[in-house]
């Protein structure tokens, strides 16, 4: 396990390409329960989270008004989700059928939201929306934010690369702006959505540590060689086998 998260973390450094999208489904190929992937990949992802959220406050590229926006939407829809799982076991025991499901859909989407910004970055970064003032989106950015919250609750994906691809569509910002809002506003979600699954007995702090003992080098790493390596040919690569992992687990 300290391996595989020196190998995510080594990957999520070089592209960065999400976490999540890498993690969870590795678990659930190791033989980790679902519901434990799900769970322990959003405690995990707290942690890491927190760090880049200091790190980019402190660079002050954080757009906290985006962020508070957003998560109006995005705590309650992760709360619904999380709350949903629960009953759906409780009363038809198929919680591991529609998590292994969600993750399916949620990978191809997230594999086509990767290619799109590999391919597409420049041409999405120009349109309409762009123009308008937090105040006219305000609607549409907490329904986004529900409908992805909800998401991320359920699966542990698109904390990033989903939200990431809705604010490049409808905000004028720059890039290390979004990547810093992100962040922030994925630590709040997450940290939501672990507690939650901390409750219910999904979280194996065990197992969290030890990826986290792999992963952090490994970014690290990842980082530092991401400027002499060509990102592009491996975020396609990557986002071929996501969407390669999402079509088995359908």
């Amino acid at each position: 396990m300290t391996l595989l998260g020196f190998f995510v973390g080594f990957l999520v450094g070089l592209t960065g390409v999400g976490g999540a999208a890498l993690l969870t489904p590795l678990l659930v190929l190791f033989g980790i329960h679902p519901t434990v992937a799900v769970g322990t990949d959003l405690f995990y992802n707290s942690i890491t989270k927190l760090f880049g959220t200091i790190q980019h406050m402190r660079q002050k590229s954080v757009d906290k008004a985006l962020v508070r926006n957003l998560a109006y939407g995005s705590l309650p829809g992760a709360v619904f989700a999380v709350l949903l799982l629960k009953t759906f076991d409780v009363l038809f025991l198929a919680q591991e059928d529609i998590i292994k499901h969600a993750l399916g859909f949620i990978l191809i989407a997230v594999a086509a939201a990767t290619l799109f910004r590999t391919f597409f970055d420049r041409k999405i970064r120009n349109n309409e929306w762009q123009n308008k003032p937090l105040s006219e989106k305000r609607g549409l950015i907490i329904g986004i934010g529900a409908v992805l919250g909800f998401i991320v609750g359920i699966t542990s994906i698109g904390s990033g690369s989903l939200f990431a691809l809705a604010m490049m569509y409808l905000f004028r910002m720059s890039t290390t702006r979004i990547v810093g809002t992100d962040i922030a506003h994925a630590f709040l979600l997450v940290t939501v959505a672990g507690l939650l699954h901390a409750g219910m007995g999904n979280v194996d702090f065990r197992l969290a540590t030890n990826l986290l003992s792999g992963s952090i080098p490994g970014v690290l790493i990842g980082s530092t060689l991401s400027a002499k390596i060509p990102a592009k040919p491996l975020r396609t690569v990557l986002a071929a086998l996501i969407l390669i992992s999402g079509m088995k687990l359908i």
